[in-house]
């Protein structure tokens, strides 16, 4: 195929969307720097629409985010003022470092700081987009263009690739600024310190939980948790040290958001003698944060007899994060007795989605097969959500029960991500054996 054709293609591609597509022309020998019609290098199209996925491809292809365009600026410097933290990355092929070495490394990080300064003071509307598969980022106008206010995470990530210890301290502010876990922002502030393994960062972030602010505390605690992620084996994780120090401030803590995070934090990882102790003394919180974060306290643990109460009373909760929270952790427990089956098997009739949706995983998943359970799978055929319609049909094959055969066909077209569900392959064999079987027996 002639080169002037594969441009072509790589342009048309682009332009649709279609990485994959892209991906593929790049393999065949495309030029990662071809020109759309406006004379503007391909990765300054994807730049343009947020496109990550296109992005990346043409970084990783061999795409120049430095080269100079006509107006003085770059892809990259295109990317940073676009504001998505996501298409930043992608532009640097998902690996900062070589790609910002020298006077394009030091001007991309002025523009990151100055967008981050005028972001942070925009006024107007702002309208919250994904910005990855995990993170958001508020889009809002500024100087008369649509940007996206993720600055602090582009800025937090170049000064990482060029090797730049930022003091935990301004990690912090940067996070906070949007106190919320899912926008970019605190999620780069909080990945990056996961990173940092010695014990300055870590007894810099531990002292954040004395700060006067509930946001920078709540911070505090996610970097923590962080921090002990053994992520690829590195070390050191400091998992004991902060075991214990989270074990003190769950019993200190009186801000409820923060109480909430720290025993989340506490939970997710160790493993501490005094934990399901002090998760079963917020049984009665207030908040009902906290009361959710309860039942990972005793997770992972037999269940006493008095977890086993508590768990059976925060089922019956008037918030559905904490009866759908309890019934999870109840649920790895149904072991035939009665009322943790009765439990699961109301929470199949919940008012909420979400908490029906977790019934169906316990429900399918466990070894009690008493009627009831195939009678409460039964019940979540007509549910909306086609993943729920095939968890109750897998849970009702599991029960050797004479629906399957219906339910099967009420999962209905399968959507695109489930046929790789090891549930789909499942009751898709068991309804190809039943097809076979009955043919061979009528022939």
């Amino acid at each position: 195929m002639a080169e002037a054709g594969l441009g072509e293609r790589l342009i048309a591609a682009v332009r649709a969307g279609g990485a994959e597509e892209a991906r593929r022309l790049l393999e065949a020998g495309a030029d990662p720097d071809t020109a759309g019609e406006d004379g503007l290098p391909l990765l300054c199209v994807a730049v343009a629409a947020y496109d990550a996925e296109a992005a990346g491809e043409l970084a990783m292809g061999g795409a120049d985010p430095n080269r100079l365009l006509p107006d003085g600026s770059t892809p990259l410097l295109r990317a940073i003022e676009g504001g998505s933290a996501a298409v930043v990355s992608a532009t640097l092929a998902h690996d900062p470092g070589p790609r910002l070495r020298g006077p394009a490394g030091d001007r991309a990080l002025a523009a990151a700081r100055s967008w981050y300064e005028r972001s942070g003071t925009a006024t107007g509307e702002r309208t919250r987009v994904p910005d990855d598969e995990f993170t958001y980022v508020d889009e809002l106008v500024l100087d008369g263009r649509t940007v996206r206010a993720g600055h602090g995470a582009i800025l937090t990530e170049l000064e990482w690739g060029l090797g730049i210890l930022t003091p935990v301290e301004e990690l912090a502010d940067r996070a906070v600024r949007y106190p919320d876990w899912e926008h970019v922002d605190w999620w780069a502030a909080v990945r990056l310190l996961g990173r940092r393994r010695s014990r300055e960062t870590w007894s810099a972030v531990a002292a954040l939980r004395r700060h006067p602010d509930p946001d920078h505390r709540r911070f505090a605690a996610h970097a923590l948790w962080s921090l002990t992620l053994l992520e690829n084996g590195k070390v050191p994780s400091y998992e004991a040290e902060t075991s214990d120090l989270l074990a003190r401030w769950a019993t200190e803590e009186t801000d409820a958001r923060v109480l909430a995070a720290v025993l989340r934090a506490w939970s997710a990882e160790h493993d501490h003698p005094d934990m399901v102790a002090t998760g079963l003394r917020y049984t009665g919180h207030p908040d009902a944060g906290v009361r959710a974060a309860v039942p990972d306290c005793v997770d992972g643990r037999p269940l006493d007899p008095g977890a086993r109460a508590a768990l059976l009373g925060l089922v019956r909760d008037q918030d559905g994060g904490v009866r759908g929270a309890a019934g999870a952790v109840l649920g790895r427990n149904l072991d035939g007795s009665p009322d943790v089956r009765q439990a699961l098997v109301r929470l199949a009739r919940d008012p909420e989605a979400e908490v029906r949706w977790m019934a169906a995983e316990r429900l399918s998943e466990g070894d009690d097969h008493a009627p009831e359970v195939a009678d409460a799978l039964a019940g979540l055929l007509d549910e909306e959500f086609q993943l729920v319609r095939l968890i109750a049909a897998y849970g009702l094959m599991r029960h050797d029960d004479p629906r399957t055969a219906d339910a099967y066909a009420r999962i209905g077209p399968l959507e695109a991500g489930y046929e790789i569900d090891h549930r789909w392959h499942r009751v898709r064999d068991w309804e190809w054996k039943r097809r076979n079987g009955s043919a061979a027996a009528e022939s």
